[in-house]
């Protein structure tokens, strides 16, 4: 499939920073004309992603996130999310719903959420050289796919 468009973003580990990420790649894909529901899932997902890399891959380290997000043909979108921290030894484990490796706070859903609201997802992580999670979504839904 041709890509149509691309952004990309670099930005500290900050949990501040994870709204503007949010929105930053909704306002990205508004050129999709997505339904509200669609956006709120982007959001959600990338919402998602990115507190794993700051909360999961750096903890109290400092580091930084970066996001890519791309358009391609049939209004697939896909979006990148990488660290460089501490990685996933057991991806697996990782995925499993309510599994975490953060304080009792967190409820262990972000990569169940992530799924849902993904048309696929793919996670490659290694031990101390950090985590991409690649997550591809069709706009309008996978039945409904058309040219831009």
């Amino acid at each position: 499939m041709k890509e149509l468009n691309q952004m990309t973003l670099v930005f500290d580990a900050r949990s501040v920073n994870e709204s503007f990420a949010r929105v930053t790649a909704a306002a990205f894909l508004s050129q999709l004309d997505p339904t509200l529901q669609e956006i709120a899932e982007i959001k959600t997902i990338v919402s998602e992603a990115v507190t794993n890399c700051i909360v999961h891959g750096y903890g109290d380290q400092p580091g930084t996130v970066r996001l890519k997000v791309q358009i391609y043909e049939g209004r697939k979108i896909r979006i990148t999310v990488r660290d460089r921290g501490k990685g996933i030894s057991d991806i697996p484990q990782a995925m499993t719903p309510c599994f975490t490796t953060g304080n009792e706070d967190r409820a262990g859903m972000g990569f169940s959420i992530m799924q849902g609201f993904s048309d696929r997802i793919r996670v490659r992580s290694l031990p101390g050289k950090g985590t991409t999670v690649v997550m591809d979504k069709y706009i309008g839904g996978r039945d409904e796919r058309s040219s831009l």
